[in-house]
């Protein structure tokens, strides 16, 4: 992988990790695209550590007081909210990877995030004269839905914060606290994919055959961590003012597009 394939991988990441469009989706897809033959999963996860950076800047008062404070309900919420994804994360490591290298899933995971927005965003419309529910009312069984649907979006294609932010607005969480508790709760999720793949990151980084480098990682690290920061203050704007359906309605037709090219063109998948 060339300094400048990393550079553009890692913009794209950070554009599509907050905005419900699956970043993982896209690294696969524009990889597949680009003949980028390294290993996919090991740069993803090393560029969601970037987008982890931002998280982390934007959010640092809420996690000093989670810090300062750790015997609190967020606190409870958040790990009832990870332990989905660390299990299917540990129980179906070898499928995921697969999953990252083949694309097999591509096309029908980015329609699964399109009728996630499309119906979470219908519901929620339904719903609009009823009391919707703030950070006080919510409960351990909203962080554990929430927590379902994010492990379902550790298959490349499905948007982590596009199914988080439905799962919450499922359980008529309020809007903004719905992307702020997403947020939050990519924390621990991508920290234990850091932690999980630190052998694949040396390996990775090392000058061989077969092997990404250690510069396209810093490169597309910090340029994911950057772009990031905008990116999540963009949704925050769009998701107070406006309905996610322009973005079910993007990786739906994504999603077409791609299923077009792995069962009949057979140009890049």
């Amino acid at each position: 992988m060339s300094v400048w394939e990393a550079l553009f991988l890692g913009i794209v990441q950070g554009i599509t990790e907050f905005l419900p469009v699956s970043s993982s989706g896209h690294l696969v897809l524009l990889q597949r695209i680009f003949g980028i033959n390294e290993p996919a999963m090991v740069f993803e996860v090393a560029v969601h550590g970037g987008t982890l950076l931002a998280v982390l800047v934007v959010f640092r008062r809420d996690i000093l007081n989670i810090l300062c404070r750790i015997v609190q309900p967020l606190t409870l919420y958040l790990i009832i909210g990870t332990i989905p994804a660390v299990i299917a994360a540990l129980v179906l490591r070898s499928w995921l990877e697969a999953a990252f290298q083949t694309g097999t899933f591509l096309g029908f995971a980015f329609l699964v995030t399109s009728s996630l927005l499309f119906l979470s965003e219908k519901l929620h419309q339904s719903q609009a004269s009823s009391v919707t529910k703030s950070q006080d009312k919510m409960s351990w069984i909203d962080a554990l839905v929430i927590g379902l649907f994010q492990a379902v979006a550790l298959v490349p294609g499905i948007s982590r914060s596009g199914a988080t932010i439905s799962g919450a607005l499922f359980r008529r969480l309020d809007r903004n606290y719905a992307a702020r508790f997403s947020f939050l709760l990519s924390i621990p999720v991508i920290l234990g994919g850091l932690v999980l793949h630190v052998r694949d990151f040396v390996d990775a980084g090392r000058a061989t055959e077969g092997s990404i480098g250690a510069l396209p990682l810093l490169i597309g690290t910090i340029s994911a961590a950057i772009v990031a920061f905008f990116s999540m203050h963009l949704l925050f704007r769009i998701i107070k003012k406006h309905s996610l359906r322009g973005f079910a309605l993007y990786t739906g037709l994504l999603g077409i597009l791609v299923l077009i090219d792995q069962y009949l063109t057979r140009l890049f998948l």
